[in-house]
């Protein structure tokens, strides 16, 4: 099954559990200044989850655009996009767990294909302090359904993923944490702000057993691990508290907020820990292939973070947002900019949007027709970043390889000049470091933010 059967299948289902579907909501909210983009399928629904009655209902799905910017400097490994398709089911004080994990488990194992072996869970182990108990009932609902499948369904306490590094899993089917089973726009219930809902959460996690743990993340895998072994592909949340001044309250109506990460669970379903090789992302990679001549394992990378980034901006200018210098625009700007610096290591100096706009309108126009509709003005503006910007990257490039052979190390002032005077953007100044083995002054960030302060001051002054 790919991922657009797996799409469909979804809200067929959802529709005959009596569910409304919903329109997406655009990826920059008009009405929420809290966040640049929606990264989550509860964002447009906020007020809702809150206790306003819903037009449509106490019950609604939809499959909704999300970008993440936090993520893309992860961006290069086989499970990280900044840009993804949510699947999301909520319940308005309708029905809770007993429903909702069962619903779940039929749509990955019955009708996605599954295997149920290889799903292992996380339940809240409670919070004390704030009088949030531990969520026995989330996992007593899970053994029951490993149980019914003749499935092992130990449980362990990791509490903390760093526990989690130093014991793994020991094989326990259901793995209790603290703070990361517990699910707020901000953290834990310490971060939320004041008026924001929140609650525990019960994370889907599947096990690839062909993929070797990586030890850089700890010495035994679990299921929070980056190791490599186990991939989240959906969450139950239990929206059952609101942040007040004093602590966690409970909200007037116990809601249910399932996100299901499309790409993954179709990555799952084709047995690949590998996100890229689903058929959303594919196209794209063999596109890139065919235009450089280099092979998706001889580039990995530089490939991944083209064939996001490219898509992300593809749909953030298909919403309505510009390359520029701030907020929204300006993480675009970021976008297009990391996946030129990118591309250069496979060969492309221009015409990035040009070979793969079109092969995001294509693999999108049955679902997002906006898309291939707008698609010779998306390319425009995606072309005319990357004719600003090649002429920037290629000079500053030189300039930090210059430095890494001249100097001892490159220091805040180095970097300070790169993006005050010839426009290298920061975040590429440093990568290039990094990617270069060239040393960076222990004090280079102070050093470059009072450089940035102090101009900032003299323009102040100046107008």
């Amino acid at each position: 099954m790919d991922a657009r059967a797996i799409r469909q299948a979804y809200l067929d289902l959802l529709r005959e559990q009596r569910h409304a579907v919903i329109e997406r909501a655009p990826l920059v909210l008009r009405d929420d200044p809290t966040t640049l983009f929606t990264g989550s399928g509860m964002q447009p629904l906020l007020p809702y989850l809150l206790g306003a009655e819903h037009p449509d209902g106490a019950r609604l799905a939809d499959v909704q655009p999300c970008l993440r910017a936090q993520d893309m400097d992860e961006v290069g490994d086989n499970r990280h996009t900044t840009f993804f398709e949510m699947l999301g089911n909520w319940s308005l004080g309708d029905y809770s767990k007993a429903e909702q994990i069962p619903m779940v488990w039929h749509f990955l194992v019955d009708v996605v294909g599954l295997d149920p072996e290889r799903i292992y869970v996380t339940a809240f182990i409670g919070d004390s302090a704030h009088g949030i108990p531990r969520d026995d009932e989330s996992a007593d609902i899970w053994e029951r359904l490993f149980r019914e499948r003749g499935i092992s369904f130990d449980r362990i306490d990791l509490d903390t993923e760093e526990y989690g590094n130093e014991v793994g899993n020991q094989g326990a089917r259901i793995a209790f944490y603290g703070h990361k089973n517990w699910w707020s726009r901000f953290g834990g219930p310490d971060d939320m702000p004041v008026g924001d809902p929140g609650g525990p959460d019960s994370e889907i996690f599947y096990y690839f057993p062909q993929v070797e743990h990586d030890t850089a993340y700890g010495r035994y895998p679990h299921q929070n691990s980056d190791g490599g072994q186990f991939l989240e592909i959906g969450n139950s949340v239990f929206m059952t508290y609101r942040r007040t001044e004093t602590g966690v309250v409970d909200l007037p109506k116990h809601n249910v907020d399932f996100g299901g990460g499309l790409e993954r669970i179709a990555a799952a379903a084709i047995d690949s820990p590998d996100v890229y090789h689903v058929s959303l992302l594919w196209p794209m990679v063999e596109q890139l292939q065919k235009v450089t001549g280099k092979s998706y394992a001889e580039a990995t990378t530089a490939m991944r973070v083209v064939v996001d980034h490219l898509r992300g901006a593809v749909f953030l200018a298909a919403d309505g947002v510009r390359p520029s210098n701030s907020k929204q625009g300006y993480v675009m700007r970021r976008l297009l900019r990391r996946a030129m610096r990118f591309g250069l290591d496979l060969g492309l100096t221009a015409g990035v949007a040009a070979e793969l706009v079109p092969v995001v309108a294509s693999v999108y126009s049955d679902v997002y027709p906006e898309i291939a509709a707008g698609e010779a003005d998306i390319v425009a503006v995606i072309a005319k970043e990357e004719k600003l910007f090649a002429r920037t990257l290629r000079k500053g490039l030189s300039m930090v390889r210059r430095l890494g052979r001249t100097q001892p190390a490159i220091t805040g002032a180095h970097l300070f000049e790169l993006h005050d005077t010839f426009g290298m953007p920061i975040e590429l100044s440093v990568e290039e470091a990094h990617r270069q083995g060239i040393a960076l002054e222990e004090t280079w960030q102070a050093d470059f933010d009072a450089l940035m302060d102090a101009q900032k001051a003299r323009s102040r002054a100046a107008g």
